[in-house]
Formats: C-alpha cells, structure tokens, sequence
C-alpha cells in the first residue's frame, strides 16, 4: 500500500513525497482510515513507528473537507507532555501542510508569554500545547478553545506518569462536547484504560505491536559495573569504538549536569538536556546534537519522548529508569523507522530489582557482558536508589516496582519539569502574572516623592 491509497489530497501526499516517504507504517495504513471515518480512536505502538504522521496527515484531511463550525478559532487541539515532544509534533504538522491554506503554533512554558498571545490574535487551525502553558492562557482568557473539533493526546501515558490528569480533565472542560478524540500512546496500562473509557466514545482500537515491546532493530545490552566506575566505563566505550551522537540517560538533573561535566573534562563533548534548562539552552543542546557538533547529549527522562533524530546510533541508560515503561521510551530514540540501533544499560548491584521489572516487562532477559578491567566488586553491597523506589514497592501492573502515578501537586522535581506545568491560582491565573499585579497596586498605593 502506498499514502496515495489512503485517500489524502495531493497537496498533502507531495509533501509527504518530499520527506522521502512512499509506503505508509503500520500504525499509519490503520490509523489514518480511522481517523478520517470521524469516530474516535484508541491507538498504540512502540515508538518510533510514525504515530505522528498516523493522526497529523488525517487531520489536516479533515481540516481541508470540512468547514470550520466557528470560522476562525482553533479546529484542532494536540496535548503533548514536554516542550521537546511538542516543538516535534508542530513540526510536523507544518512541514505536511506546507502546501495548504492551514495555520499552526506551538504552546509551551519556559518562553515569555507574550509572543504566544500575538500569535493567538491571529487566525490559528491547530494548536499544539502542554497543559500547563495552555491552562494559564485559559485562565488569562487568551485562548479560545470553544471551536475545536479534534483533541488529540499524544503520548497519553507518559502525560499521566507526569502527573497531567487533573489538567487533562480542566482542559477538557473547555472544549465543546461534541469533537473527534484520538488517544495515542506507545504503551496501555490500567491507568490508559480508566482515562479512554472516560474520554473515548465507542472508539476504533489499533495495537500495531505487543504491548511494551522494544523494536526488533535495537541491540540491547547490559554491562554490568560497579556504580562508582560507571563513568570511566562510559568515557572508555565512548572513545574506545567512536561512538558519535550518543543519547545518555540520567535519574536526575544533578546527575546529568555532573556526567556533561566530567565527559567534557575528558575531551569528549557533551551537553545536559532537562526540565531545569532555559528553553534556549534545551534548543541549542539539541540543535548541536542533530547536527552532529555534540558527541554526547545527557538527558533526564523528559526528553525520552522528545528527541526524534533519524537513524541515531545510541542510547545509552547510565542509570536504568525507576519506572519500568520509561526504559522502552528511552531505547525508543535509536531504531527509528526500520533503522538499526544500539541500546546500551551500565548495571550496578544497587539496579538489580530495576533491571529484573524490565526484563519481565519486555517479556525477555537482556545479553549480560562485562568490560575486561571493568569486572563488578562482589563484595560491594547494593545501596537504595535515591528516591526509594527500589525497595520493593509495589508494581503498577508490569512489574517494575515503581509507584502509582504521582500527583502534580506532590511530585518531585524530577518529574516536574518547570516551565511546561506552572503553578495556577484557584482563579485560573498564574501565580507569578497575580504576583506582578500586586507589585503594580502597591506602587500606585505609594505617595509621590517630595520635589525641592
């Protein structure tokens, strides 16, 4: 099957053509049918498989066949859960639909507000957000969502392991009752359930792939290594067989800033991505790193979602993730699209039980090598993992020994990113925004200095 099969205009099948792409994906041949059938929609697939171009290419079919029920306010809305995913996804709706009469933004929190209020003045079809930056417009009364015919959520289940239910469910409350909804994730949990059976009305159900499973294309590895030596054996894989664009996960923000450190100090150049980051840091970090000017980009999970590089050659867990699932996500940067990679975990004592969830929910054993030199101390006692979660708490259903679902109001900043999830007042406007209104009042209220 070909895209010129699935009954999109030619406006869009030429710009799909000269992104090089001819014959659909799986999750496309299935997606983009249902999609434009007008009912709602429950898919998954592991990523890397074009779930984006399964809901953008029908969407903006459906944008060009129908006329708007409120000319002139936002058609569609995309909910993504970090500012790297959400640029990503924009992208992609403008490169598909360069060559129709259709208009797009992006929305997210770390830039000034300003700018985004311009742009929300001007006429906008599709409007993709996170729900922080998106809520505290609502609550400014700059965004008008009361045109919106599709709500897309995309990468639904990492939205709710970052806390993003009770915004969904505010979000939601804005938008006319009668729309499309298409849930998109790369995994399904009980939690995916709960939220479709409460948003999805009678929807089409695609799984392109086991769930949770890892692509056939990634090599996965484990070395196992003592947790204090961890860096040198990064350092010496690195220059021992020349590894260029290397993705590297961390637990925290701390850790990744300490790793870009000392791989710096050995001349191997490397940059921090992570939620603490300005937006103009995160950009260029990123804009080197696909460039191939940054040997090394450090990243905490936020970005496990957000960095889609064609063909990246490794991914590389310097600690393995305390949530299971996000270990999927993370080696789903490399092997992306029929592409080869490599996913490499170093495994100290202390991440035994993290590795042990894995391994059960990918439903395999990984290859276990250690590095001549690099051979693990028996005697070194395992130690608990920082946050406590590898104490043996209890599983959410794969396994992992991770807790349920943290709640926004009580989450660490790990999973907090700032600027994509600011805090909000009960009147719906932002803290910081009543904070300047308050300065403004106080010095009205102050008498006028004496004149000579």
């Amino acid at each position: 099957m070909s895209f010129s099969e699935l009954g999109l205009h030619e406006a869009i099948l030429r710009a799909v053509r000269e992104q090089g792409y001819e014959t659909p994906t799986p999750i496309q041949r299935q997606a983009i049918p249902a999609v434009l059938d007008g009912g709602d929609l429950l898919a998954g697939a592991q990523t890397g498989t074009g779930k984006t171009a399964g809901f953008t290419l029908p969407i903006l079919q459906r944008l060009i066949d129908t006329p708007a029920r409120k000319p002139g306010r936002i058609r569609t809305l995309i909910l993504a859960p970090t500012r790297e995913l959400a640029a990503q996804v924009e992208e992609s709706v403008r490169v598909y639909s360069r060559y129709l009469k259709l208009s797009s933004m992006v929305m997210f929190g770390g830039v000034g507000m300003q700018p985004q209020v311009d742009r929300l003045r001007k006429p906008l079809d599709i409007l993709v957000a996170c729900p922080g930056r998106l809520l505290d417009h609502a609550g400014q009364g700059t965004v008008d969502l009361s045109g919106v015919e599709i709500l897309v959520l995309d990468e639904a289940d990492r939205m709710l392991d970052m806390g993003f239910i009770h915004d969904i469910r505010r979000v939601l409350k804005l938008l006319p009752s009668k729309r499309q909804n298409l849930l998109f994730s790369a995994t399904f949990s009980d939690e995916i359930k709960a939220l479709a059976e409460g948003l999805l009305d009678k929807p089409a159900l695609i799984e392109v792939a086991r769930r949770n499973a890892t692509a056939e294309t990634v090599a996965q590895k484990i070395y196992l290594v003592d947790r204090e030596r961890k860096r040198e054996l990064l350092a010496e894989l690195i220059t021992r067989h020349n590894w260029y664009q290397v993705l590297v996960f961390t637990r925290t923000k701390h850790g990744a800033n300490r790793l870009a450190e000392q791989l710096g100090k050995q001349g191997i150049t490397a940059m921090a991505i992570h939620g603490n980051k300005s937006q103009s840091a995160r950009t260029r970090a990123l804009s080197e790193f696909k460039a191939g000017a940054l040997q090394v980009l450090v990243a905490t999970d936020i970005a496990a979602r957000g960095i889609d590089i064609s063909e990246l050659p490794h991914v590389v867990n310097f600690e393995l993730p305390n949530v299971a699932e996000d270990y999927v996500h993370r080696i789903g940067r490399t092997g992306r699209a029929g592409a080869e990679g490599e996913a490499i975990s170093l495994v100290c004592v202390d991440e035994k039980k993290l590795l042990g969830g894995i391994e059960k929910l990918i439903g395999r054993a990984l290859p276990k090598a250690t590095l001549p030199g690099f051979e693990p101390d028996p005697s070194i006692k395992p130690e608990p993992i920082p946050n406590g979660r590898n104490r043996g708490a209890a599983p959410r259903g794969n396994g992992g020994g991770h807790a349920a679902p943290r709640n926004p109001r009580n989450a660490a900043p790990r999973q907090q990113p700032r600027g994509e999830r600011p805090k909000v007042a009960a009147s719906g406007v932002s803290n910081d925004a009543k904070g300047d209104a308050q300065r403004r009042r106080r010095r009205r209220r102050r008498p006028a200095a004496a004149t000579a």
